[in-house]
């Protein structure tokens, strides 16, 4: 399903095809990155976020991530980590 995000680029959004729950989101315009959505996963300790988005939003019990960028909303591209795939 594709809308268009904040920024005007084309946010790809996947679901699963059974229940209909969001798993991932893509932006056509940066195709190395893959926005997981963290409740799709069964184990959360098998990725660890380079960034965290709309922290804003996020409701007063969430943990915080001291160790990593939070943003209140998207990212500019220029403050988006890099994302060498050596990393």
């Amino acid at each position: 399903f594709d809308t268009k995000s904040e920024s005007g680029n084309v946010m790809r959004r996947h679901f699963c095809p059974t229940c209909g729950a969001p798993i991932y989101s893509e932006n056509l315009s940066k195709p190395d990155l893959v926005f997981v959505i963290a409740s799709s996963l069964d184990d959360l300790e098998v990725f660890r976020p380079d960034l965290v988005s709309y922290i804003d939003f996020a409701p007063s019990w969430a943990s915080s991530h001291k160790d990593i960028p939070c943003f209140k909303g998207m990212p500019s591209d220029t403050d988006m980590p890099d994302m060498d795939a050596s990393q």
